[in-house]
């Protein structure tokens, strides 16, 4: 690994590059200083069925993000407003913790403010006996370097690819250059681990998977992101067609964001599934009837993050 020109105080560790001191207790745009927080480390069941599986992702969920999404589904803990101080030798015990409970792999939720000592803690516990994938679960805005970094450490990506179109992405996240950063992210994701791999059940144990959650009133990004996916990386990748987008009240009222103050239509979803398949995409995963449930949003109450060094 090459770690040589990353550091998160002053931080460089995202394409913001607030060089933040977090050493000094400065928090950087992504809210966080130079302590790891978890807000809940649990199996998971509602993530891809080759993810999931029968016996659950095991789940860490980290605080704090570089994005400001203003629809974002997750906002408690990418405000940082819920979470757990842990030590790197803590949470490499809750990985192998998650590995005893019958996890199918750890599942890193936003790791991006703590990369530096996440890998160290999957080395860790990889020396004590974690032996299931590491999934690096972000939102598609992280510098390539970190990713090429991470040879060795992460075995699948499960990737958002959120916009095509720079304004959108001003809007809505506040970072206008999220679609080129996102396209040099994905390739050093791909060179990473490589093609898809599965085990004989259908385990994904290596590759790319790529999300792309429908907003309502924006077909033509999601069209324009699932063209350029298909066009460049054709079955190198598996794409993912998510409906699951559910409106929240703190949006209720503010100009400019109306068309998120509902859910995406039936026929919305429908059309861009006819989209995909018309290119003849068939690495995809589809997610059939209403899912812009509660059910997917989990409470982030420190739920498998009370663990002692050693335990």
């Amino acid at each position: 690994m090459v770690w040589e020109n990353l550091k998160n105080s002053p931080c460089n560790l995202c394409p913001r590059e607030c060089l933040a001191k977090r050493a000094e207790g400065e928090k950087g745009y992504c809210l966080c200083d130079d302590k790891i927080y978890v807000a809940r480390a649990s199996l998971h069941m509602w993530e891809e069925p080759c993810i999931s599986g029968e016996s659950g992702s095991g789940t860490v969920f980290f605080s704090g993000c570089n994005l400001r999404c203003v629809y974002c589904q997750n906002f408690e803990i990418a405000a940082a407003r819920k979470g757990k101080e842990v030590t790197v030798l803590q949470l490499a015990e809750i990985f192998l913790s998650l590995q005893q409970k019958g996890a199918a792999n750890i599942n890193l939720v936003t790791p991006d403010p703590y990369i530096l000592e996440i890998a160290q803690a999957v080395l860790v516990a990889k020396e004590k006996g974690l032996k299931i994938p590491v999934v690096y679960n972000g939102s598609g805005y992280e510098k390539k370097e970190v990713i090429e970094s991470l040879q060795g450490i992460i075995d699948i990506f499960l990737t958002d690819f959120k916009y095509m179109e720079c304004e959108m992405a001003k809007k809505y996240s506040f970072a206008e250059n999220y679609p080129e950063v996102a396209k040099e992210a994905l390739d050093a994701m791909v060179k990473v681990v490589g093609e898809p791999v599965f085990d004989e059940k259908g385990m994904m144990k290596r590759g790319v998977i790529v999300r792309h959650l429908l907003l309502p009133g924006h077909k033509k990004n999601a069209k324009a992101v699932i063209q350029y996916l298909y066009e460049t990386y054709k079955d190198s990748i598996y794409i993912s067609l998510m409906n699951q987008y559910t409106p929240f009240p703190r949006l209720d009222g503010k100009k400019g964001y109306e068309v998120l103050c509902r859910k995406v239509t039936r026929r919305e979803y429908g059309h861009i599934v006819d989209f995909a398949l018309s290119l003849g995409i068939t690495n995809a995963f589809i997610q059939e009837g209403e899912t812009a449930k509660e059910s997917f949003i989990p409470d982030f109450d420190c739920t498998g993050v009370e663990m002692k060094e050693g335990e």
